[in-house]
């Protein structure tokens, strides 16, 4: 069996926006050095300055070496039919099968990590990135940093790596598709193997322990394990590979409820990769205050923590036709419902009689938001999972058990719901859900 180590410089993070600035390559069997290949690389691209000062590779450097595509068959030869070992494997070989795929070669090899090959062949050490690895072990490293001397540190700690292996290691991860061949080089494969396959919602963590990445699955390990099926080029697959040290999860008892949680722990958490649900909390709400005069009037205004509004919408456009509505339907006055300055009313009622006008349409609009709760079945047979809707707004979600269920009632669920913050996301997740599962609701 042939081994081809691989190392190699680059602009940026991902290979899909990001170019080749070195490459050194060493063909191994296991034993000895048989080949070695180096050159710089033309990227294409001006090198960041921050990587210039990591790598020493400047743009005065490249710029006169050969582009990928003017190296790439010769590349392909030194790889073809050997195994692609690398540092971090997934990262050196989605740039290289990247650019050898846009100058018209495609590279399939089976692959080796020797971060997650050392963890398991040489436990305990104090570090595994290749510059501890190397200390350690007495390994010549010339050149940091750099494709080739990174390569040839790299090929001494493989050669290492198969002669400690007496259990077999290597040979097990290069049969079939292995699946821990593709997950990040830092993520235990322990906490893979232990993710169950229900609902719920997983989260991803880096090395300081901070939540970077929280999602939501109807089959948790299956879900997992897809977002390092593949070894796509993008920044955010790369980023996962790089960043993500452990992951967690919460069990959830449905699909819907996995919807809630993943949400409310998004808005708790902001972890940096979740991009989508960030913009679903409503930004106005209709309330109600008592002027100096003993009025009672509403206002359309922006949401704040300290007050808690009758009514939210996403836009002030739809608070004020909501509130026009009510004005109409019940003949409140504009000027004290902060539509408009001047008072269009023939003549003011007193201060009780109007503030009953205003109670009455306050009735009518809760009236209008429903208060149920959404049972539906539990994480063991011993309860029922609940999501709670109270006067039209996501109140919390639950279990209750067998015997609450024959005595369900607004009081008994709240005491076993956790609050959740509501949003328009969610909620219409919920309403529709009650909408195509009536059996499922118990209005109240």
């Amino acid at each position: 069996m042939l081994y081809a180590i691989v190392d190699i410089e680059t602009t940026g993070s991902f290979a899909a926006a990001n170019g080749i600035t070195e490459i050194g390559i060493v063909i191994h069997d296991g034993i000895k050095v048989l080949n070695f290949y180096e050159s710089l690389v033309n990227p294409l691209t001006p090198i960041p300055y921050f990587i210039q000062r990591l790598t020493g590779i400047d743009n005065n450097m490249v710029a006169k070496a050969p582009a990928f595509g003017e190296i790439a068959g010769q590349v392909f030869e030194l790889l073809q039919d050997k195994v692609f070992v690398a540092h971090n494997v997934n990262f050196d070989y989605s740039f290289v099968k990247h650019h050898l795929k846009n100058a018209g070669f495609e590279l399939e090899s089976k692959k080796l990590c020797t971060v997650r090959l050392a963890r398991k062949v040489l436990p305990g050490l104090n570090g595994y990135s290749l510059g501890k690895l190397t200390q350690r072990l007495g390994i010549n490293h010339g050149k940091h940093h750099r494709a080739g001397g990174d390569a040839l540190a790299t090929a001494d700690l493989l050669a290492i790596i198969l002669e400690k292996d007496v259990s077999g290691v290597v040979s097990g991860m290069l049969k079939g598709r292995n699946s821990e061949q593709y997950l990040p080089p830092h993520l235990p494969i322990d906490e893979l193997e232990q993710l169950p396959p229900t609902a719920g919602v997983y989260y991803f963590y880096n090395a300081a322990g901070k939540t970077i990445y929280i999602g939501k699955a109807k089959n948790i390990r299956k879900r997992v394990k897809s977002h390092f099926s593949n070894n796509k080029t993008n920044k955010q697959k790369q980023d996962f590979l790089k960043e993500t040290h452990h992951i967690s999860y919460k069990e959830c008892a449905t699909e819907l409820m996995a919807h809630i949680l993943e949400s409310a722990e998004i808005r708790r958490l902001w972890p940096i990769h979740n991009r989508s649900q960030k913009g679903f909390l409503p930004q106005f709400g209709l309330f109600t205050y008592e002027d100096m005069q003993g009025y009672k009037r509403f206002a359309v205004e922006k949401i704040r923590q300290s007050f808690q509004p009758i009514y939210t919408f996403n836009t002030i456009t739809e608070g004020h036709l909501r509130l026009r509505s009510l004005i109409s339907e019940f003949g409140l006055c504009t000027r004290l419902c902060n539509i408009g300055t001047d008072c269009d009313c023939p003549h003011h009622a007193e201060p009780d009689e109007y503030n009953k006008k205003v109670g009455e349409a306050i009735e009518w609009l809760r009236k209008q938001l429903p208060t149920f709760a959404l049972i539906d079945k539990g994480i063991d047979d011993n309860e029922h999972s609940c999501i709670l809707v109270k006067e039209g707004n996501l109140y919390g979600m639950g279990y209750i058990t067998d015997k609450k269920l024959q005595l369900i009632n607004v009081e008994t669920i709240v005491k076993n719901m956790e609050p959740m913050q509501d949003n328009d996301y969610i909620r219409n997740l919920v309403f529709r859900h009650a909408t195509e599962y009536p059996e499922k609701c118990v209005l109240f």
